[in-house]
């Protein structure tokens, strides 16, 4: 067991723990299934750190402590008066084209298209633009990104290789998938042994 239960703790050997972004979303999630809403409007006082902000920070390890406290805010923000939790899907361009309504969604929303060349443009975390991307997939009604797979991507947010905002700005732009046509019946290939 780490010291104090603390999962950022030095083993035995010296070495620290790594990050846990599946971990942080699973705490999380319970937050939220477990109806510890008082958690969880700790978390949304982004300005004072509290024991709910300092356990989210244990998840990221030494190196990303902010970080994983900083995505626990959002967590939060998200889920605001939510019974069920949701653990999200996709990286943050695919939610970034769920917002809007009507036939103005994703890219076809100046808003939401504003939106994520604000955070595709930003050098550092766009935290302030993330914010908001997440507080209107909330009133749109719309699934989060993917709390674990966000928290990974803003790990590696400046590693030129990962090339994160460019993978979101093409996830934003590509077209819905377009189902293939079932096989028409009519046109199988029967057995040439019949």
């Amino acid at each position: 067991m780490p010291e104090h239960g603390r999962p950022d703790a030095l083993t035995s050997t010296g070495q620290s723990y790594p990050h846990d972004s599946a971990g942080l979303t699973n705490w999380l999630t319970s937050l939220v299934r477990n109806r510890e809403y008082g958690t969880l409007a700790s978390l949304r006082r982004a300005r004072t750190p509290t024991n709910a902000h300092i356990r989210a920070g244990w998840y990221g390890g030494d190196d990303h402590r902010e970080l994983f406290e900083q995505v626990a805010f959002l967590f939060a923000v998200y889920h605001r008066g939510r019974p069920v939790p949701s653990y999200g899907h996709g990286s943050l361009g695919t939610a970034a084209r769920r917002i809007g309504s009507g036939k103005a969604v994703g890219p076809e929303n100046p808003g939401a298209q504003r939106l994520l060349d604000r955070i595709v443009a930003s050098r550092r975390i766009p935290w302030r633009h993330l914010q908001h991307t997440v507080t209107r997939l909330r009133s749109c009604d719309q699934a989060p990104p993917s709390w674990a797979q966000l928290t990974e991507d803003l790990i590696r947010w400046n590693d030129r290789t990962a090339r994160i905002s460019y993978g979101w700005s093409v996830d934003f732009h590509t077209p819905p998938a377009r189902s293939r046509p079932a096989p028409d019946k009519q046109t199988t290939r029967k057995d040439a042994t019949t």
